[in-house]
């Protein structure tokens, strides 16, 4: 079945999918008319899989329950969905009054049994179009299996003008995750929105915050997919990932539940649950070395190159697992057990947990502390997973070749200690900083890294024929492209899978931290520029640039005050005031002198809001004096990591440590004074590359290396490099000319609009306002040619970004750029994405450098108060710059309202609130709830009485009450803040009692 443009003119998309689904790959078709919305499932297809899979079972329950048997199962089963989730109950079934049901038939895993597979071909997977979950709510397409809810669609076609960006935000907006058909775990396991280009899913619906991971196969390295004839490029979505093979693969041996624990500050303990779903990528990487592997067996070698931000953790618990269980099809097993080299204990944990739920058997794995001996115990007592370190590798891989009858996988994991520097002498005698470089590079270089180790044991002992190897890397060294590498037609090894840098930067799972890498002299001539050009009339660059004579700093002292001082004035206000930054040094004596830099450069200042720490191996002799890193810290070494993610310290001094393998989100800023290339340049500078939920863009300012030298370090891994030359600042105002020429920008709309965004408090009416005077400009765009239009995005685009890169390096004024500026990326919102959703006024990079006041009737964009004028003023949330956020959780509760609709409720209001709260603290109904059960079922009973509440208090206050009654949206926000405030207060007071019973 081919699938053209010119079909999707005649019918809706949704259809086309569908009816391949139903013809080609063998899908039921289910109808409004089966679905129970009570419980959400397709109650048809779940009683005609039971009866012809389990009759006897089903007799039993007819005998136990009489007439009532359906309304007992479909009970029974929607309290086990609530307590064990989907996954579980559909890979374990339930009991009902010891009568086992099961509900999904899995493919086992050689074709002995045929009993097995008899029923395996008995699942009934359904698809429902347009289904009505509840009155006035239609989802695309749901899929069912066994009439149990396992997959949902939002599809769009852009003949229609609407795209996959209008799916998302139809999820966001108009789906509710407290619908049964969608709460999380419990129904639906992934929610999808597709067009004919790209595709998207989540596992949560959570409102304005669902987090939608890409679900595309790449193109040309990046993002996005392959154009193919004949075909959507969505295509793979339906013709493979849907079929009844790869769909019950998927919810069988990919899908689970990660349960990470947490400690806050006050020592409490939160769970966070997330539901794993396979990426495009990591499903075909398994999929692509299951296949090769079960077709030519051990003794091969697989190089699956995974950027950082592609999920390489969730990649090897899934491959372990299905190696291990590998059969060839002569059934039997391709491998006796599957070694797993790591240093990460995330990773440990994780894949026991993982294959615990992807097998439901205890003893598949197995953790090697000791020696070859514990390894022999292991396999003999048929482990079939066994995690060991990269130190045991040679114990190991010794053992495994007196076994030359069983057949091994070994799975190496990218192996970077967040330390390292481990091996490196003491310098004992007191050098010049020149020598000590020199020393500190000599003995780098020696330095065998955990990569080198594992290369040199593998080359000892000779590859294996019984022994297969699958290394995961983001940066192969050409020595591990070279042993593990797949050889094409003319002897070039390359990686067996790749997903690469470029794609990871660009599907948003890592930042690009070459997008503002700058050279110290450029950083100099762009601050001076401004500084000096008469063109900024009214632009000040820091004081501090001017004292600057050289443009290549040598002295360590000059560097720090460049370096505390660009912290200050624009790290400090990135990640709302939580940024960090990195000073690469270039030897240990290097860390040592900056560090003692720092604090007297600190302490000269008066500043109380900045510290820094260092980081080094051994101990360094300086002038007669010893300094380690626990002794400079004041606290030991293993600390470091969650003392430097504390608000008490902002910069991190390192030599040869923390270069590699650290994961740091907050980190915004890397300062380099060392020699970098190669795969070390790559590595050290990815540490600024970890996403956060504020962080728009990273900095680094180098003071040594060439940025040629950067850009080949970087190629191999990266597709596509680019890095900036020098930036001509004065180019600003060239490209607002341009801008200015198209004639769909007026100046009084972007004044209007910008006033608006910077007000503290935002009413409807702005909202309605602020979204007209982009839509003006929007009509004026959509009247230009195609050619026009492109023009004048690339021109947007290129003023924003060079404006952006500008203020890295000095915050400046310019009024009327920064307008524009602002402007322009709520413009580009609106133009770039057919049919896109009304503009978030909460964004918060154009709030990050400048702060719009009103002074004496005019719009000013000042820089704070500072007496050299180089601090500039955040004001993110809209509220006042040095305001502290409130801890009352009934004021919250009241910001949060009145932010998101306009309204302005006060003090009387949060009476109102205490008393509704005082009330529900008392109710027995609730508190017994509240202590057992989670915050959604908890909800459904608060739920019930909230209006109860509502109506008792609406002759209090008619205007607040009445809004409740009135908005369904303003009562649904309001109901979920309460009840979630009010299920902490009663669960806390269950704690409360019981401690005061023991």
């Amino acid at each position: 079945m081919i699938l053209t443009p010119d079909i999707l003119k005649e019918r809706a998309f949704q259809t086309v999918v569908k009816e391949y689904l139903t013809t080609v790959n063998g899908y039921l078709e289910g109808s409004n008319q089966d679905y129970n919305r009570q419980y959400a499932f397709d109650e048809t297809q779940l009683f005609l899989f039971l009866e012809e899979t389990q009759e006897k079972s089903l007799s039993r329950l007819k005998e136990i329950y009489k007439g009532q048997y359906k309304q007992k199962i479909l009970f029974r089963l929607d309290n086990e969905l609530k307590r064990r989730g989907m996954v579980d109950v559909l890979r374990n079934g339930i009991k009902d009054y010891g009568v086992q049901l099961d509900l999904a038939y899995f493919k086992p895993p050689t074709t002995l049994n045929k009993e097995l597979l008899e029923l395996y071909s008995k699942n009934r997977l359904s698809v429902t179009e347009e289904l009505i979950h509840k009155e006035g709510e239609r989802i695309d397409l749901v899929i069912f299996l066994n009439g149990l809810p396992v997959l949902a669609f939002e599809l769009k076609n852009e003949f229609t003008g609407q795209d996959v960006e209008d799916a998302k935000q139809q999820w966001m907006n108009d789906r509710s995750g407290k619908d049964t058909l969608f709460r999380f775990k419990q129904r639906v396991i992934a929610c999808f929105a597709i067009d004919t280009n790209e595709a998207f899913m989540t596992t949560k619906l959570n409102g304005t915050k669902t987090f939608f991971l890409p679900f595309n196969k790449g193109y040309s390295g990046g993002k996005g997919n392959p154009p193919v004839t004949g075909k959507l490029k969505t295509h793979y979505v339906w013709e493979d990932v849907l079929t009844r093979e790869n769909l019950l693969e998927i919810l069988d041996k990919f899908v689970y539940l990660i349960v990470d624990e947490d400690e806050d500050d006050n020592g409490k303990i939160k769970i966070k649950e997330t539901l794993i779903f396979p990426r495009y990528h990591q499903r075909d990487a398994v999929k692509k070395v299951l296949t090769h592997a079960k077709a030519f067996g051990s003794g091969q070698s697989y190089l699956i190159q995974h950027s950082a931000g592609s999920g390489k953790t969730n990649s090897i618990s899934w491959l372990s697992h299905r190696l291990a269980t590998l059969h060839n099809d002569e059934n039997e097993s391709v491998f006796e057990g599957v070694i797993v080299v790591t240093d990460r204990k995330v990773l440990d944990k994780q894949l026991q947990k993982a294959v615990y739920q992807l097998e439901h058997k205890a003893g598949m794995v197995a953790k090697i502390e000791e020696d070859s001996s514990q390894l022999a115990e292991s396999l003999n007592k048929g482990t079939k997973i066994i995690i060991t370190t990269i130190q045991k590798f040679p114990f190991i891989l010794d053992k495994l070749g007196t076994l030359k009858n069983k057949n091994f996988a070994i799975i190496i994991d990218e192996a970077h200690s967040s330390t390292s520097g481990k091996n490196m002498a003491a310098l004992t005698t007191s050098l010049t900083l020149e020598e000590a470089q020199k020393q500190d590079e000599e003995a780098e270089a020696n330095q065998t890294d955990a990569e080198e180790k594992i290369l040199d044991e593998i080359t000892r002992v000779g590859k294996q024929p019984n022994i297969s190897f699958f290394a995961f890397t983001a940066t192969p060294k050409g020595s591990t492209l070279k042993m593990f590498g797949t050889v094409d037609d003319e002897g070039k090894p390359h990686p067996f899978h790749l997903y690469s840098m470029k794609q990871a930067i660009q599907e948003g799972f890592i930042l690009d931290v070459l997008k503002n890498y700058v050279t110290y002299g450029t950083y100099y001539r762009v601050a001076k520029k401004i500084e000096d050009d008469p063109e900024f009339e009214s632009a000040k660059a820091t004081k501090a640039i001017s004292r600057f004579v050289s443009l290549h700093p040598h002295n360590i002292e000059q560097k720090t005050e460049i370096i505390i001082e660009h912290y200050r004035k624009i790290t400090s206000k990135k990640l709302n005031g939580q940024a960090k930054a990195m000073v690469v040094t270039a030897s240990r004596l290097h860390a040592v002198r900056y560090k003692l830099a720092f604090d007297a450069y600190i302490k000269k200042k008066g500043y109380k809001d900045m510290k820094a720490l260092v980081a080094f191996s051994g101990t360094v002799k300086d002038s007669g004096d010893e300094y380690t890193e626990p002794g400079m810290n004041k606290f030991p070494e293993k600390q470091l990591p969650k003392k430097f993610d504390s608000d008490e310290y902002q910069v991190l001094l390192v030599a040869e440590k923390y270069q590699t393998g650290f994961d740091q989100p907050k980190l915004h800023t890397m300062f380099v004074d060392k020699k970098l290339t190669g795969l070390k340049a790559v590595q050290t500078l990815s540490r600024l590359n970890r996403t956060h939920p504020d962080k728009e863009d990273t900095f680094i300012l180098d003071f040594v290396n060439d940025p040629d030298d950067i850009r080949k370090s970087f190629e191999p891994y990266y597709e596509d490099t680019v890095l900036k030359g020098d930036v001509e600042p004065n180019e600003l105002y060239s490209i607002q000319q341009e801008i200015d020429n198209y004639m769909i920008l007026m100046d009084d709309e972007v004044d209007k609009f910008v006033e608006i965004i910077y007000k503290e408090k935002k009413t409807k009416r702005d909202t309605e306002l602020s979204n007209n005077y982009i839509d003006s400009a929007v009509d004026r765009y959509k009247r230009l040619s195609d050619e026009e239009q492109r023009d004048f995005v690339s021109k947007a685009k290129k003023f924003n970004s060079v404006y952006m890169f500008v203020l890295q390096i000095t915050p400046f004024k310019d009024v009327e750029l920064h307008k524009l500026f602002v402007y322009l990326r709520y413009l580009l919102k609106k133009i770039s994405i057919k049919g896109s959703p009304p503009v978030n006024l909460e964004d918060k990079i154009v709030l990050e450098y400048y702060s719009l006041k009103k002074k004496k009737g005019d719009t000013n964009i000042t820089l704070g108060e500072d007496e050299e004028d180089y601090f500039v003023e955040i004001n993110v949330s809209g509220g006042k710059g040095n305001e502290e956020p409130p801890t009352d959780p009934l004021t919250a509760i009241l910001e949060r309202l009145n932010s998101k609709n306009g309204t302005e409720f006060g003090e009387h209001e949060k009476l109102n609130i205490q008393q509704i709260i005082e009330t529900a603290k008392e109710d027995q109904t609730l508190r017994t709830q509240a202590q057992n059960n989670s915050l959604d079922d908890f909800i459904l009973g608060f739920r019930k009485r909230f209006m109860d509440y509502v109506v008792e208090g609406f002759e209090k206050n008619q205007g607040f009450f009445g809004k409740i009654l009135e908005d369904d949206l303003f009562r649904d926000q309001l109901e979920g803040y309460m009840g979630e405030h009010v299920y902490e207060l009663l669960k806390a007071s269950g704690f409360d009692e019981v401690n005061k019973n023991q």
